[in-house]
């Protein structure tokens, strides 16, 4: 991730790049970037707003440093499932899509939150939501070959289903914890066995 500053203000400990993004994060979530001002921010912090802007120059670069985040590692996931050349069945490269994305939502929980609750109106967040359109297109595209190789059904449309399935995904942020009894490999298995084979039980002899 870029870096707000180089070195966090002297006399300041605590307040370097990381600590300002995370309480930044939390604000925005908590009452909405437009409504969050660079003075709540630095009281939040502690700071002045004169040390603030030492670590940062104003809120919309905060933004998108956080956006960066939620969406930096998906987009790197999708890519590598889905570039001419990328290994393995559409059917398996879906599914580790979306295994991964669980995870990587937990890893970066409120950036995600952040990022589905932005409505397009900055220019840094259209350029996020234009992000999430060419996932969900590639997205759209794996689901076609896993079709057209049988694996999954194709009387549904795959931009739909592609919708469906990280709906699924993003759907956690408004309910798992971190710090509850479900890690998450456990959890990245149960949304892709419920996406993919459903609730119903297998036959009597059946792998699961």
């Amino acid at each position: 991730m870029p870096e707000v500053s180089a070195r966090p203000r002297r006399g300041r400990p605590g307040h370097d790049q990381q600590a300002v993004l995370r309480v930044a994060i939390d604000l925005f979530i908590r009452q909405g970037y437009d409504a969050t001002s660079m003075g709540d921010l630095a009281a939040e912090l502690g700071l002045s707003k004169a040390a603030l802007y030492h670590h940062v120059p104003g809120k919309e670069r905060l933004l998108e440093l956080a956006l960066d985040e939620a969406l930096g590692g998906l987009t790197a996931l999708v890519a590598r499932a889905t570039d001419d050349g990328a290994e393995g069945t559409a059917y398996a490269r879906l599914r580790q899509v979306v295994e991964d994305g669980v995870r990587l939502l937990v890893a970066h929980q409120p950036a995600v939150t952040l990022l589905l609750r932005v409505h397009g109106n900055t220019e840094v967040e259209r350029a996020a939501l234009e992000r999430r359109r060419w996932v969900d297109a590639r997205l759209a595209a794996l689901v076609r070959e896993a079709a057209a190789e049988g694996a999954v059904r194709d009387d549904l449309a795959p931009d739909v289903v592609s919708r469906l399935l990280f709906g699924m995904v993003n759907s956690l942020v408004e309910w798992y914890d971190a710090a509850g009894p479900v890690d998450p490999g456990e959890l990245a298995r149960a949304v892709a066995a419920v996406a993919f084979e459903g609730l119903v039980s297998p036959p009597a002899g059946r792998a699961r």
